[in-house]
């Protein structure tokens, strides 16, 4: 099922500057795809609606050189923030598939807090990129700036797994995960309150933010089993926002 999006974790890039406007922009048919596919997306929680609204930049307070912004909108129900995170990176590196730069943007904000009866929770900054060599070169792994994975990853690292999940990107730059192998097919998923990184985010919105980086992390994942042909079953624990260090999302099970 994810197959197509493995190639795109080395090449997805966060714009975090656009720079200036070089002449290519998203065209109406690219915006219709983009509105049709997310609710194409498969999600980590069933029976959560979601929906999304394109709006252009300038009516968020983003101003990162971006063309648009998606906004993402849920109904409030457990689960929902890591389900936005999980849905979010498939659109995410779907985008980076078809030459657009995203970019997750915790810190936006935006007048329209409600859409269609459901709450906003989290916008997603985009812009066309002229030049495919601005994304990342696959192979080249220098300009990752993520924790090392003794500080994420506890027990035997699983090879072809443990790296790439490394790569994760982050709402916020918090990068709340922590692994657990007991080296008996299973692996633990927590998000994990890093003492110390709390990037730009005060300490009250560490939960909200983590929650939706589990789900991107999820996705990583559950992608990179795949692509090793690894099967497991997952049973998920909907994150209730707590401020503990270390909160249980998920339990994952490997017939290897």
């Amino acid at each position: 099922m994810y197959a197509s999006y493995y190639d795109m974790i080395f090449k997805r890039k966060s714009f975090h500057r656009y720079g200036e406007p070089d002449g290519k922009t998203i065209s109406p048919e690219e915006l219709d795809e983009i509105r049709t596919m997310w609710y194409k997306f498969t999600p980590l929680f069933e029976g959560i609606n979601t929906k999304i609204k394109i709006v252009p930049g300038n009516q968020t307070s983003c101003n990162r050189g971006e063309e648009y912004c998606i906004l993402i909108y849920s109904e409030k129900k457990p689960g929902y923030l890591q389900n936005i995170g999980y849905i979010g990176e498939q659109l995410d590196l779907w985008l980076t598939a078809r030459g657009i730069g995203p970019l997750w943007f915790g810190v936006g904000r935006t007048k329209e807090r409600r859409y269609e009866g459901l709450e906003y929770v989290i916008m997603m900054a985009i812009r066309k990129i002229d030049d495919d060599s601005k994304f990342r070169t696959p192979g080249d792994l220098s300009d990752f700036k993520r924790v090392p994975v003794e500080e994420f990853w506890e027990g035997p690292v699983i090879d072809g797994i443990t790296e790439v999940v490394r790569l994760t990107p982050t709402a916020c730059n918090i990068q709340p995960w922590k692994v657990i192998n007991k080296g008996d097919n299973t692996l633990d998923v927590y998000r994990y309150r890093r003492p110390g990184k709390h990037g730009i985010i005060p300490p009250f919105r560490l939960a909200y933010f983590g929650s939706i980086d589990i789900g991107i992390f999820m996705l990583f994942l559950d992608i990179c089993l795949e692509h090793n042909g690894i099967k497991y079953n997952r049973v998920l624990t909907p994150d209730d926002g707590n401020f503990k260090q270390l909160n249980l999302n998920a339990k994952y099970t490997l017939n290897v």
